[in-house]
């Protein structure tokens, strides 16, 4: 009933921005945790932001001040401001959340992972 549905991908510049989106569509009650991971060729897949609650964000070390991490309650909504992107970004994007959502009774359900359908993001010059 729940799906993430990602868009904001696309090719730039080294040292250019995009934002990601990642929107909840479907009977949503809530977002309580929220990520985006990437995955590049022949590396493992790995977490570069995290969001718990509205203002509590984790970031690794590799996009640390260039990245951020926000959302948008009104429009569940979860974004990824990535700037001076540099050749190294370069991966598929995938947006992570553990979502309360609204049964076909009314009823809020337990807590479920769901998974975006990826973003490519190209840097290079």
């Amino acid at each position: 009933q729940v799906q993430l549905v990602e868009s904001g991908g696309g090719s730039v510049q080294p040292g250019g921005s995009l934002r990601l989106s990642c929107a909840a569509a479907g009977s949503v009650f809530a977002i309580l945790r929220a990520a985006w991971y990437r995955s590049a060729p022949d590396k493992q897949r790995e977490l570069v932001a995290e969001i718990t609650g509205d203002t509590s964000t984790y970031f690794a070390d590799s996009v640390k001040g260039r990245f951020t991490i926000s959302r948008d309650n009104d429009k569940k909504t979860i974004y990824l401001q990535m700037n001076k992107l540099k050749p190294e970004d370069s991966a598929v994007y995938y947006c992570n959340a553990h979502i309360q959502g609204i049964n076909d009774y009314g009823e809020v359900s337990d807590l479920k992972d769901y998974w975006g359908q990826g973003s490519m993001v190209t840097v290079s010059a």
